[in-house]
């Protein structure tokens, strides 16, 4: 019997077509630091010009189970979307620059137009950010995954000037506390989100409510990316001397990862609406108020902490750059509630 790759389950021709299909779109994400062009072993940028002392700032993490919704679903640009936010969000909090972006695919069957989709998403989700898709991988697994099935990969590095580093240090006691709208669930508590899909039967055909939009269209909404926003702002001047993405842990987790020793945050729980998407699921699935709460980010996406004389000013350029914002609380001193509880207001 004779054997090759192909018939092991590796297409390397399609391998090759796969690549030239995606070659414009990594193109449109060119930045003026690349060097050279998509297909060498490793990408080539430049450091900025002009900056005197440079700080790299990395982030890597995947899309998780959304996959599996979207994979079901053809929601395979907005995945590629969701592998850029959830990376670039995070590396912009120290108040850095995106500069590079690389991604990992693997699948057990590669097929070009369905991976296309992918990593047209994920350049898309760079060219909003700012920063160039400098190359990648795609890894043919079959046997490992299923023939339809993939699972994506990112890693984001950012650069930053060491005194204009934003790390929390300048919070005080009064700073207000300033939320910016999610687009929805984003990229996190999918496992929860399945169970709940499950047990309700839910289909594409589901919607909020009698009247509301499809089910499963809003869960599979991209992760709003807020690069472009931190990028105005901070040109314009804004005094921002926290940020935090809120991601897995909704806002009692990750809030006070940008709040210094010897303060906390106090969250008004009344200053926004939930969204109808969150309120679904936790009639649907019965989730508790805590839980809620430590898994999704109930309508908020991002924070940033300010004085409390440039919070009016920051919201209105948040409105002015088609972004939902508003005070979501402030910073008090001292521990918080519960024995050293590092966030307090929360309805639970």
């Amino acid at each position: 019997m004779t054997m090759d790759y192909r018939s092991a389950g590796v297409d390397v021709a399609a391998g090759r077509a796969f690549v030239d299909r995606i070659r414009a779109s990594v193109d449109a994400t060119r930045r003026p630091e690349v060097i050279g062009a998509l297909g060498g072993f490793g990408g080539l940028c430049r450091l900025p010009a002009g900056l005197r002392r440079p700080l790299l700032v990395a982030g890597t993490d995947g899309v998780g189970t959304k996959l599996d919704l979207a994979q079901a679903h053809g929601g395979h640009h907005g995945v590629g979307i969701d592998l850029v936010a959830m990376c670039v969000n995070d590396v912009i909090t120290s108040g850095a620059e995106p500069l590079l972006f690389l991604d990992y695919i693997a699948t057990g069957k590669l097929s070009p137009a369905t991976l296309a989709e992918v990593v047209e998403g994920i350049a898309a989700g760079c060219r909003s950010s700012g920063c160039a898709l400098l190359g990648g991988e795609t890894a043919e697994m079959p046997g490992f995954y299923g023939a339809d099935r993939y699972d994506l990969a990112g890693f984001c590095l950012a650069v930053v000037e060491e005194e204009e580093l934003i790390d929390g240090r300048r919070i005080e006691a009064g700073h207000r506390i300033l939320a910016v709208a999610s687009s929805g669930v984003h990229s996190n508590g999918f496992s929860l989100v399945r169970r709940i899909l499950e047990a309700e039967g839910a289909d594409a055909d589901t919607r909020l409510g009698s009247d509301g939009p499809p089910l499963i269209a809003s869960l599979l909404t991209p992760t709003t990316l807020y690069a472009a926003l931190v990028r105005q702002l901070l040109q314009q001047g804004a005094p921002i001397h926290g940020m935090a993405h809120i991601t897995g842990g909704g806002l009692p987790e990750n809030l006070p990862r940008c709040l210094p020793d010897g303060v906390h945050g106090v969250v008004d729980p009344s200053s926004w609406s939930r969204p109808a998407l969150f309120r679904w699921l936790q009639e649907r699935g019965g989730v508790p108020e805590a839980d809620l709460w430590e898994t999704f980010n109930l309508g908020v996406g991002f924070c940033m902490v300010v004085p409390q004389e440039a919070a009016a000013g920051v919201l209105a350029a948040c409105a002015a750059a088609g972004h939902q914002a508003w005070e979501l609380g402030q910073v008090a001193a001292g521990a918080g509630s519960g024995g050293g509880q590092p966030l307090a207001g929360l309805p639970y």
